[in-house]
């Protein structure tokens, strides 16, 4: 079952409107004129180089600021120069491209749905550079030298569902996402299906705040579910969350599912799990197939649960510094969560994937 791409993490209209920065993991680009760059002298001569270009901001607590860790890590493993690069207005991103392919990429990743109109005219004029367009639909035709990458994340959305509904005591489930798109919907859609199977008396509210870098509308959103009755909300729009988090935080019994290990801190006792989508680990994976001698390009990479990526997981922090009444409860479904997980594996489970609200 292949997800519906969209920009989960970022990269909205709201990040198209301000000037475009670089981070350089030694050296930066330089942005000049009409969006051309200048790059260092040793950037142009670095052979091996990996360019990851996003398109949301770092500082996120989640998907850039993991596959920015991902990808220093592997360079620190593999022992090649890395760029990471910010690029917040779309009229810059061709410039950008071909920049590092005129720098002699080897590799060149870059984030979401918006970059595939980019990719698609420069990819096929720099045929010894291996292209990686994380979160993607299929290439159609398939560009010889690009890898696109999906995720099933309204697998792990189901579980949420399934868990929220057996842990809520008011049996109020609430998702707040970050733009109404064709993924997210799927994700709303799953939760609401799984609440409607485990806890027939059950609810979901669903709301979006049309942008994945609003923690103020998130907290909005999400105060004014916890004020209504909900006390289980999933979490799915990028550094929003942060805003969702804290509202959770300012009430007793409200419990979020967030979406990165590094939210864990942000509500302590309040985070209870996470739909976690590994960007960082999915990063590594398919860069280091790119600097592999078996790599295929004109591929398309769908990621469900059981690949290491996408997972539904009980926060261990939570389990220690949450309330009892609900760390017990937790605990004591968990069980049939994880058995629910292992059937979707298997196939047994079949998840609904609707796009309709």
């Amino acid at each position: 079952m292949t997800r519906k791409n969209d920009n989960r993490s970022g990269g909205g209209t709201t990040a198209l409107s301000r000037r475009t920065f670089l981070h350089g993991s030694a050296t930066a680009a330089v942005l000049t004129g009409a969006g051309t760059f200048a790059w260092p002298q040793s950037a142009q001569a670095a052979g091996g180089l990996v360019a990851l270009v996003h398109t949301q901001a770092a500082g996120d607590n989640g998907p850039i600021d993991s596959m920015i860790a991902a990808l220093k890590k592997l360079s620190g493993q593999k022992d090649f120069p890395i760029r990471t690069i910010y690029a917040q207005d779309s009229a810059t991103y061709e410039s950008i491209f071909r920049s590092l392919g005129d720098a002699g990429a080897a590799v060149i990743a870059s984030t979401f749905l918006e970059v595939a109109e980019p990719f698609k005219a420069l990819a096929p004029s720099y045929p010894n550079t291996k292209w990686i367009q994380i979160y993607a639909d299929p290439m159609n035709p398939p560009i010889p030298n690009m890898v696109t990458v999906s995720y099933d994340y309204h697998l792990g959305c189901y579980l949420s569902g399934m868990f929220a509904a057996k842990v809520s005591k008011t049996g109020k489930i609430g998702y707040i996402g970050g733009v109404s798109i064709p993924g997210l919907n799927a994700d709303l859609n799953a939760i609401k299906a799984a609440v409607a199977a485990t806890n027939p008396s059950g609810s979901v509210t669903g709301a979006f705040a049309g942008s994945f870098q609003d923690p103020a509308k998130g907290h909005e959103i999400a105060n004014q579910m916890y004020q209504s009755g909900v006390d289980y909300i999933q979490t799915d729009s990028a550094a929003t969350d942060t805003g969702i988090i804290q509202a959770a935080n300012e009430g007793d019994g409200r419990m979020v599912s967030a979406i990165s290990p590094a939210q864990y801190k942000l509500g302590p006792k309040t985070v209870a799990a996470l739909v976690e989508l590994d960007f960082g680990q999915s990063l590594y994976n398919e860069v280091s197939k790119a600097l592999g001698p078996d790599w295929k390009g004109g591929t398309h990479v769908p990621t469900g649960l059981g690949t290491g990526v996408i997972d539904f997981v009980l926060s261990p922090v939570f389990a220690e510094k949450g309330p009892q009444d609900l760390v017990a409860k937790a605990k004591q479904v968990w069980p049939e969560i994880e058995k629910a997980k292992a059937d979707i594996i298997a196939g047994k489970l079949k998840v609904p994937f609707s796009t309709t609200l």
